[in-house]
């Protein structure tokens, strides 16, 4: 597999020595050997996606060429990049680590007409706390509580502009309202919080006690218990986002059925399985909580540069 940085797009990365086993005569025969490349733009974290891409090259016989983003700024780099090349595709699949920005795309036609883009699996956006320091007993039950004078100066996130923090507020924007919510991130900025470059610093930074909770998302919360760091996540609330991957063709993609190809593949339940043992994802298949954030995706779309640019006001100072 060949791995492409944005900012270096020939340079190829290391390749990665573990591979995936994919149990099953039915994932052989529907993926068998077949000459070709495809290029996919991946959100997904790198250390999950290259042992997918490896076995799919294994299997299939078909080279990936593979461009990853940077986490500060994932999925908006990607999604800028996609809009950029939209009448001159460089990318055959775009795996998304979240939902919002791949409704967008596909809003604005980056993705061909017909069976463009599905979701598969999930993970979940939470609360997360250092055990050392906070016990579950006392940690806040609601995000609503971090704008308390408790917590100054205590909770850590990832800049509300991207990723899957942005989403998170995002769709908070649309269960709570835009009064109640715009109150909520202007007393959250005014409590001081550890504004941080993604998910996974949020973790470090919360797992090392520089701040005592964090929002993030939940396979960053389980790579930092594999690192031995004592944090856990909070329950799963009403005001959880779930958050599937998603995997999309683009229109008038360079190499289509190999496209095609591997778009299956990520969507075999067998992949999704995977991922879960990964702890990428904490579940294999795209389940609609009812106890979780619901959310109207066209009308957040709408709201979106509206949002964002209170966002800015709010958190760029």
């Amino acid at each position: 597999m060949v791995v492409l940085q944005p900012e270096d797009c020939l340079k190829k990365s290391g390749i990665f020595l573990c591979l995936l086993v994919l149990g099953g005569s039915a994932l052989f025969q529907l993926f068998t050997r077949h000459p070709g490349r495809v290029v996919a733009y991946v959100a997904q974290d790198q250390v999950y996606a290259e042992p997918i891409f490896q076995e799919f090259e294994i299997r299939t016989g078909i080279q990936v060429r593979a461009v990853f983003d940077s986490e500060a700024v994932k999925t908006v780099g990607i999604a800028n990049r996609l809009l950029a090349e939209r009448d001159h595709p460089q990318c055959d699949v775009f795996w998304g680590n979240e939902e919002m920005r791949t409704s967008q795309l596909a809003g604005k036609d980056v993705f061909r007409a017909i069976n463009g883009w599905g979701a598969f699996g999930y993970r979940s956006r939470r609360m997360v706390i250092n055990t050392n320091l906070l016990s579950l007993a006392m940690a806040p039950r609601s995000l609503l509580e971090l704008t308390n004078q408790t917590w100054r100066g205590k909770v850590a996130i990832a800049y509300p502009q991207f990723g899957t923090t942005s989403t998170h507020f995002q769709a908070l924007r649309q269960a709570w309202g835009a009064a109640k919510w715009e109150g909520w991130c202007r007393a959250l900025a005014e409590n001081k919080p550890l504004v941080v470059d993604g998910n996974s610093v949020v973790v470090k930074m919360v797992g090392q006690g520089e701040a005592w909770i964090g929002l993030t998302d939940s396979d960053d919360v389980a790579a930092g218990q594999a690192d031995g760091l004592p944090v856990a996540a909070l329950p799963v609330s009403e005001e959880t986002l779930l958050i599937p991957n998603t995997v999309a063709i683009m229109r008038n993609a360079p190499h289509p059925e190999a496209a095609q190809r591997l778009m299956d593949y990520l969507r075999n339940p067998e992949v999704g399985k995977k991922l879960v043992e990964a702890r990428a994802l904490e579940s294999a298949v795209t389940n609609i909580n009812n106890a979780t954030l619901q959310v109207n995706w066209a009308k957040l779309l709408g709201d979106l540069e509206t949002t964002t640019a209170k966002l800015n006001e709010i958190f760029l100072r």
